[in-house]
Order: structure tokens, then C-alpha cells, then sequence
């Protein structure tokens, strides 16, 4: 019995090009040979000619001159409807990592495909120089990713693409102002800390930890539980919700929460254990911005939990995430509320809405449902 604030059956308009639509959602990947970059001053809004003769120029500062090596690295290109990634091809690991809604510019000239991307300050910008014999399917397959996005942005916000110009889009998005409190909350240096826990050998660390839950700025695992009378409970430093970077320098940053459970059971016998945290309240606030009930939500909820998000809709922007269980809505605690409640009061809530959410795993601990596994 889930009600779904997502519309399930989305079809594209055709979008020209040469992917499948639905294949850039996930991202497609194309070879090629990265020469190299270099940064450019730019006026904030230069004409096609002058992005022209720009990437020109970046071609022209990097490739070799005539008769001479050219050194190049193998890379793939990784394109989607969010991103624009390069990725070392012999290790994986990204090299670069661009928001699609950061790139202004792509061009291919010949087998060149210069990929130019705005840097603060607004006057620079950063352009990638590659080799590929796809050059030219490259670049339609970035542009093809913008016209996707586009309607994809569209379509979460519930609006027609009649009503709103392809050139008023990032105009549109500029007023959707991205709202993540981790975002804010991670930058704040107080909030980083190290901590050191001292413990018999053969004792466990004494803490029971779950996922942050999809659409974490910081994906890792989050302290659940402390063993009362634990080596972790007994250091004073650590309290639920806190999120653990590193255990011993080993980063927990996007493993699975298999690993990192392995990981911290294998400290059994260790005498001491340094962890590097974020230090966080267990309940995250959303505020997702809402004109008008025609605007998608984006997210569906079953039971008062978070079960799916729409990319680039307003709840993600928001801060939303899968996997949270929603405690309060507009300052309403709905932690009793009936499921039929729940969704009459996000369907017709507009405005400003505040939802406060905490990872469902901590809440049935937290409220005895869940018996906590202690590592």
C-alpha cells in the first residue's frame, strides 16, 4: 500500500542524438585519449564564435607541435544526465568530475573534443583536451545528455515544456535554490573530529552502525547505537548520529555496509582505535520548496519511510534521502501518524516544507524494535 509521488511511467520526447534516451540516466561511456588541460579567462556570456575560437586555443596550447610526441593518457569518458566523469581507463579512478549543469561548452574539431567547464572565479574556465576517433559522437552524445536533463527537470517540477523556453532553463534553476544542511554541516571544521577510543584486547569497539541512506553528501556509515559501558560509549566522544570517515586511516567513505562492519569487527584486537568523524545530530532536516501542488515532490513514501527519489527533483535538491523514515513534517512529529495521514499532509503541503528524517534502522533501534548488533 505505497502511494508514489513520482510519475512511474515517464516517456521521453525523442531527444536527438546518439544514446538511448533512457541509457543516459545511467550514464554511457565512451573511449578516448586525454591530452591534456588548461585554464582560459572568459566573458560570462561570450558568443558560439568566441566559445569557438576558446577551444581553438585550448587545442593549440596543448597539442605538441608538428614532429613531436604527443603525451596522452587512455581514458573513458563517462556521460550522463548529472555528470560528466573522467576515468583513468586502466584503474577506473576519476580523474575529473564535472556536473553536467557546470560544462558550457563542448566542441569537436576533427578527432579533438574540447570540453570547457566555468571555474570560480565566474571570469575562468577549465578546458579538457581529448583524442577520439568518436569525437564527433562524443559531443552530440553530451549535448543529447543536456536535452534530456532538460526534460527530465521538467517533468520532476510538473512543468510543460510549452511554458517554459529551453533558455529560461538555467534561469529556472538558478531560483531552485539547492538545500542540503550536510552540505553546510560538513564544512564547518568544528564538526570534524578525531577521536580515540582505548580498549582491552579481545574487546569490541561497542558501537552498532547503519547506512546514511541514498542521496548523502557523505556516504557512509552512521553510529546507530553505543554498547552501554563500551570502550566506545566510555571515550565521551561519540554519539548517535555521528558519521565515521575513517577507522584507523581505512576510509568508510561509499563502501558497503558489510565492509565496514567487517572492518570495525577486525579491531577486536586492538588495544586502541582512531576514528575520524563528522560529528552529526541523528534527525537530518529537508526543506524542500514547493510553489504549487502541480510541482512533482519526487519521492514516494510507504509506511513513513523513504523508499524511492526522483533525480533532479525538488526533493532531492532538498536533501531528501532513501531510507530515512520521516519524523516530523512543518514541525508536526507524524512518527504515529497513520500512512493515509502521511500523504494527505505532503500532498497538499506547499511553500516551504520542512521535514525532519533520520535513517529507518536508527529509529527501530532507537525505539526498541530492532535488537542492535554490536561490532
Amino acid at each position: 500500500n505505497s502511494i508514489t509521488f513520482l510519475i512511474s511511467h515517464f516517456v521521453f520526447v525523442s531527444v536527438p542524438g546518439p544514446c538511448d534516451p533512457d541509457d543516459l540516466l545511467d550514464g554511457v561511456i565512451f573511449g578516448a585519449k586525454y591530452l591534456g588541460s588548461t585554464q582560459l579567462k572568459s566573458d560570462k556570456n561570450p558568443s558560439t564564435n568566441a566559445r569557438m575560437k576558446q577551444a581553438q586555443e585550448a587545442v593549440d596550447r596543448i597539442k605538441a607541435p608538428e614532429g613531436e610526441s604527443q603525451p596522452m593518457t587512455e581514458v573513458d569518458l563517462f556521460i550522463s544526465t548529472q555528470r560528466i566523469k573522467v576515468l583513468s581507463a586502466d584503474t577506473q579512478e576519476a580523474m575529473m568530475d564535472h556536473p553536467l549543469q557546470m560544462i558550457s561548452y563542448i566542441a569537436d574539431i576533427g578527432s579533438i573534443v574540447v570540453l570547457m567547464a566555468r571555474r570560480k572565479p565566474a571570469c575562468c574556465m577549465i578546458c579538457h583536451v581529448f583524442n577520439s576517433d568518436d569525437a564527433q559522437v562524443i559531443a552530440q552524445a553530451i549535448g543529447q545528455a543536456f536535452g534530456v536533463a532538460y526534460q527530465q527537470f521538467l517533468h520532476a517540477n510538473g512543468i510543460k515544456a510549452s511554458e517554459l523556453k529551453p533558455s529560461e532553463y538555467s534561469d529556472y534553476l538558478g531560483t531552485q535554490e539547492l538545500y542540503n544542511g550536510d552540505l553546510v554541516h560538513f564544512s564547518d571544521s568544528d564538526n570534524i573530529r578525531e577521536v580515540s577510543i582505548s580498549k582491552a584486547p579481545g574487546e569490541i569497539v561497542g558501537v552498532a552502525v547503519v547506512e546514511s541512506g541514498w542521496g548523502s553528501i557523505l556516504p557512509t556509515v552512521v553510529v546507530a547505537n553505543l554498547l552501554h559501558g563500551g570502550p566506545a560509549e566510555r571515550c565521551g566522544a561519540l554519539s548517535i548520529g555521528d558519521r565515521i570517515m575513517s577507522v584507523n586511516s581505512t576510509s568508510l567513505v561509499g563502501l558497503p555496509i558489510t565492509t565496514c562492519q567487517s572492518i570495525i569487527r577486525d579491531l577486536k584486537n586492538q588495544a586502541e582505535v582512531k576514528l575520524s568523524i563528522v560529528h552529526c545530530p541523528p534527525v537530518t532536516m529537508a526543506i524542500i520548496k514547493r510553489p504549487d501542488p502541480k510541482f512533482q515532490l519526487g519521492f514516494s513514501v510507504e509506511d513513513g519511510i523513504i523508499c524511492s527519489l526522483m533525480r533532479g527533483g525538488i526533493a532531492e535538491r532538498g536533501g531528501i534521502r532513501v531510507g530515512h523514515r520521516i519524523i516530523e513534517i512543518n514541525g508536526q512529529s507524524v512518527v504515529a501518524t497513520p500512512h493515509e495521514k502521511i500523504i494527505h499532509i505532503l500532498t497538499n503541503a506547499v511553500g516551504e516544507i520542512h521535514l525532519k528524517t533520520m535513517p529507518a534502522s536508527t529509529y527501530r533501534l532507537l525505539t526498541g524494535q530492532d535488537t542492535p548488533v554490536f561490532l
